[in-house]
């Protein structure tokens, strides 16, 4: 029987308590995001990172206009956490609630190399995706010349999940130089050479808006993906239901399809279907993680 028990839940750090849920491949995460891939909060999570970061490395700006846009950079550094209501915040005009960046495309200039200016600006535009495309606006949060900084660097040394993956995901093969992408590198779950050394479960859901699957939850198995088998288990409550986990898998897309269900009712609001499987988009990451729970409790109780 194992003394030690680890959950990761969508990338958590390694606990024996309920499961969480949390970016982990965190440089990963960040490339992904600067690339265009913005996540449902962006728009909060960015000066809660900046903050804490800036707070703990004192290196991430040296005033907040080299990050935030002019509309924004005042007061950004003391705004969150807060108790003001976020439905407030945004209505006040102190953050966007969305538009994370410009939804003008920023030009990428790499003397001498035309081709990749070229391509890095194209890799910047306004992405099709409509859950990206959400955050891009014409009131925006990063500036241009900082999303073009964050995007060099990880041009020049890739992460190895971002935007290509490459065999073992492993981290950008130097520290980065610019200091947020640096702050997540030396924050990433992949630096330090920490692996789980009893069973672990990395449990998520493949449609999360928030915290990326793939990204996160994806990254971690494919770098521990030469631990003895076993160890790791990977589970997506979204995954079509089979093996040990599909009555948790079964449960958990039924809720989903209800909730959908309760939406468009009158006790619901009436939605359109648009509007309630925006709203069920809203709240997935937060459904995925009961769902979770169950399914540690369950896996747990094997050891």
């Amino acid at each position: 029987m194992a003394t030690q028990r680890a959950l990761i839940a969508a990338g958590t750090p390694p606990t024996a308590s309920a499961p969480m849920s949390g970016p982990y491949a965190l440089e990963a995460f960040g490339d992904a995001i600067f690339y265009g891939n913005v996540d449902l909060g962006a728009t909060v999570f960015a000066p809660l990172l900046t903050t804490a970061y800036q707070h703990a490395y004192g290196n991430i700006y040296s005033a907040t206009t080299d990050v935030y846009s002019a509309t924004y950079a005042s007061g950004i550094d003391t705004l969150l956490p807060s108790t003001m209501p976020l439905a407030t915040i945004f209505s006040s005009g102190l953050l966007p609630e969305t538009a994370l960046f410009d939804n003008a495309t920023p030009t990428v200039t790499i003397p001498g190399n035309a081709a990749l200016s070229a391509q890095l600006t194209a890799a910047l535009a306004v992405p099709s995706n409509p859950l990206f495309a959400a955050g891009f606006g014409p009131s925006y949060l990063i500036t241009n010349n900082y999303r073009v900084s964050y995007v060099l660097d990880a041009a020049a040394d890739p992460d190895g999940a971002v935007p290509t993956p490459s065999a073992g995901v492993p981290l950008a093969a130097a520290a980065p130089t610019q200091t947020l992408r640096n702050a997540f590198y030396v924050n990433d779950l992949r630096n330090g050479g920490w692996a789980p050394t009893t069973p672990t479960l990395l449990c998520g859901g493949d449609q999360d808006p928030t915290v990326f699957f793939s990204v996160n939850t994806g990254t971690m198995a494919a770098f521990w993906s030469s631990l003895p088998a076993g160890l790791v288990t990977v589970l997506d409550v979204n995954a079509a239901a089979a093996g040990p986990f599909a009555a948790v898998q079964t449960a958990f897309q039924t809720t989903q399809a209800q909730e959908l269900a309760y939406l468009m009712s009158p006790a619901g609001g009436g939605n359109t279907l648009a509007a309630a499987e925006q709203l069920l988009v809203e709240g997935y990451h937060a459904a995925v993680a009961p769902f979770c729970s169950v399914a540690a409790r369950s896996f747990f109780s094997q050891f």
